[in-house]
Parts: C-alpha cells; structure tokens; sequence
C-alpha cells in the first residue's frame, strides 16, 4: 500500500486490502463484519483488525480410508487455527458431510473471541471432517478417526493446539483421537499427551461435568441476565432448534429449574405440546432412535409453525445460520438464546432486535464447553480429579463473571449485547498484543 489505511476503515475495505471480495451472504464476512464493528466502538489499533481478519493457518488434508466393504474412500478434513496470542489453540473436530472451509473458518474466530471473552488462556481454532458419520459402522468410524489424527500429526499437541468434541462427534471420538497420538507421542511424553483432547469419556481422562457443561454454562448465564430483564426463568418457556448433546442438557437443565419446553425441531422433524415436553422422555427417546420424530407424548408440527409458537425464549441449538430473516419474521419470543455457534444471520438480528426481542450470544451463552474443556485439560496437566460440584462451581463462577463483563461493556458502548460480546473479548486480545507486541 502507497499510504497507511486509516484507522477507521470499513468491514468490506479491510477484506477488499487483503486481496479478497467481501459477500454479505458469506457467514465467515458476516462474523469478521460484526468484530471489526465492536474493535472499531473500541477504536483498537489497525494491525489488531488485520490480524483478527483472518486465520494464522489454514490447513487441509485429505485422509484415505478402507470401509468394510474393501472399498476405498477418501475424506476431505480442515484444521483452522484463528489465533493463539493467548494461549494454545483450542477447538473443536466437527463430522459432517456438507462442511465447508469458510465455516470452520467462522468457527475458529468464534472460539478466539469465545476463549477471550471468558479469559481463558486458550486461542481459537476449528476442524472438520467432510462425511456424515450416521452413514458408516462404528469400526469405519473408527478408523476415519484414527486416519485424520494421524494426519494431523505435529498440527495438534498439548501445548499447542488441543481439538474437543463437536456437531457429530462425541466422547468417543476424542477417546480414539487420543489413543492414537499417544502411540505416535514420545516415550517421555506418553503420560500428558493424553491431554492432546478433552471432552474425554471418564475412565480416560475425561472432566466430571464435561458432557452436559454447554447447556450448564447456558443456564448460568440466563441465571445472571435474566432478572435484569424481569423474567424468572421458572415461569417461562423456551423452545429448541436441536436436540443433541447442547440442545438435550440445556433442556433437562431448564427442566430442572422449572422452564417448560414447548416445541422441539431437529433434523427428523417438529413437535409441540401445550403442556410442556418431558425434557428426560425426548432425550431418552433421541438415544433410542436417533431424532425426536414419532416422540408420542407430544404432537409433528411443520417447520413453519415451530418457529411462529409464542415461548418466552428461543434457543437454537443446532446448525449456524437457522434463523434467517424469514424465520426470524415468525419467532414470537422474548429473548433469543444462541446456544449454537451463530445461528442467527445479521438480517435477522437486526429484524429481531427492532421488535423488541433481546439477543444473547454465542460466545457468551455457549462458553461453558470450552470452560470445562479447559478445567478438564488443566486437571490432565496436573494429574488432579476434580468432583463435579467444584466443577459447576468453577463453571458458575467463569459464566458470571462473562455476562457482568458483557453488560458492562453494552452500557458502557451504549451497544448490543453481540456487539459488548466482541468488544469485551477484543479489548482483553488488545492488551495482550500491547505487553507482548507482533513479531518481529
């Protein structure tokens, strides 16, 4: 460049200097979009909004594997690595058969700006894997797992970049993953390499309070901001898009506290009960086969009229981008939780928040996986076992101090709390870059 960018360049002219096209559409431009908005509110130096704009790495392989049909296949994986100014890269490994790399790209600053956010002393970073693991044996599953560990080889370890569960895989996944680094781990070395993953099953290594610490993390926050809003969560009722791992405990967790679930959609279909439905029945129920339709203590609804039932909350907790303006127009609620990664495109934020309903985001609401992935990994380091009441307690206490840092932020901005979500993460990257400067 002839001239130094000013400081105050847009979202579309800094992406425009780094030789790419800026697409509103794009869900990796639409994240960078909003973080470069709160640095500007913050008024962070240049080099920071250049730095945030894109990963450091991206890498991707391509990992051969024999089915049990003695056929070949070869699978497509991604690691991306955000960011690790304040610590190892963290993130988790996602299977699906319709990844692509701009969303694990989005998904990576996601878990920069998360980890930032919480103050853990982690950086961001995602992986996937191109295939849908509902379609192969547990034995081919296995090995595809085995297959993209050792592919990524030196791109991962304990103290550099740490992989967790994610949308299609599970405790087991990260068992297998693990197993299959610490063969290929130095002798000296074999004992802490089993901290290369958390989200570890028990027996293994793994935290108490790991499997259900996202929706735990959840209700933590709602426990902080809800009486601010004069709502009290026994009275109210939420529905869910999802009902996996984060979508299931949110909704027994709820439960417990006396929220009442009224709809349910997942990828087999929808469904509604005016009388509430049993949270522990539905997840039963998904155990066994493996979607909520056919759930008999509750009526199929569509889609369409899913999204327009009046609840008090409405958490989606499945895929990004599932409330886009059209559905955003039908949803009668209060507040929108994001328990997944972002659900909510900026047309529907806007839209959402012009009627009055308030937004809670990702990187606040859903931080609790990450959190007892980073007690699960300290603990691992420290050969210690934690019980899970000093694990909830621990978490409660990171959650807390999350939502106060974000609501601050929003009076003290006067902004959304999206956008206070982004400038409380970013301000505390800013310091660490002003003590530690960018080398060289």
């Amino acid at each position: 460049m002839d001239t130094p960018p000013t400081p105050d360049q847009s979202a579309d002219d800094i992406i425009s200097d780094l030789g790419a096209h800026f697409d509103e559409h794009n869900l990796y431009y639409q994240t960078v979009s909003s973080v470069l908005e709160a640095a500007d509110l913050l008024g962070v130096p240049h080099q920071l909004k250049l730095i945030l704009t894109q990963p450091k790495n991206e890498i991707m392989m391509h990992c051969p594997v024999k089915m049990d049909d003695g056929t070949w296949q070869l699978f497509k994986g991604y690691r991306v690595q955000h960011n690790n100014v304040l610590g190892p890269y963290k993130g988790g490994i996602r299977y699906h058969h319709n990844v692509k790399l701009d969303e694990v790209k989005t998904l990576a600053l996601l878990m920069t700006m998360k980890c930032a956010l919480a103050r853990l002393p982690f950086g961001g970073a995602k992986g996937a894997l191109k295939f849908d693991p509902r379609a192969v044996s547990p034995a081919e599953l296995e090995r595809v797992t085995r297959r993209l560990t050792a592919a990524l080889g030196s791109n991962i370890g304990p103290d550099y970049d740490i992989p967790a569960p994610d949308v299609g895989t599970n405790a087991q996944t990260m068992a297998w993953m693990a197993d299959t680094y610490i063969n290929f781990a130095e002798s000296s070395r074999k004992v802490a390499a089993s901290s290369i993953v958390t989200g570890k099953p028990l027996q293994f290594g793994g935290s108490a309070g790991r499997e259900k610490a996202t929706g735990q993390g959840l209700v933590y926050v709602l426990d902080a901001l809800l009486p601010g809003m004069n709502l009290d969560l026994p009275k109210l009722s939420y529905s869910l898009i999802g009902f996996g791992n984060v979508g299931s405990w949110t909704a027994r967790l709820l439960q417990a506290r006396g929220a009442k679930l009224r709809a349910v959609m997942d990828h087999t279909g929808a469904i509604f009960s005016s009388a509430g439905i049993n949270a522990t029945n539905l997840a039963e129920h998904v155990r066994k086969t493996g979607g909520i339709k056919d759930f008999a203590e509750a009526e199929a609804i569509d889609e369409g009229t899913f999204y327009s039932t009046p609840v008090d909350l409405f958490i989606p907790a499945a895929l990004e981008q599932m409330v886009d303006l059209d559905n955003a127009k039908k949803i009668q609620c209060k507040v929108l939780v994001e328990a997944a990664n972002a659900p909510t495109t900026p047309r529907a934020e806007k839209h959402l928040l012009s009627k009055g309903v308030e937004v809670l985001p990702a990187i606040l609401c859903n931080a609790g996986g990450v959190t007892v992935s980073y007690f699960e990994w300290k603990q691992n380091r420290q050969a210690e076992t934690w019980d899970e009441f000093l694990v909830d307690q621990r978490l409660q206490k990171v959650m807390q101090e999350s939502a106060e840092r974000v609501l601050q932020t929003a009076d003290r901005l006067q902004c959304s709390m999206r956008s206070a979500s982004y400038a409380a993460a970013i301000d505390h990257i800013n310091q660490v870059y002003s003590v530690r400067g960018v080398f060289p």
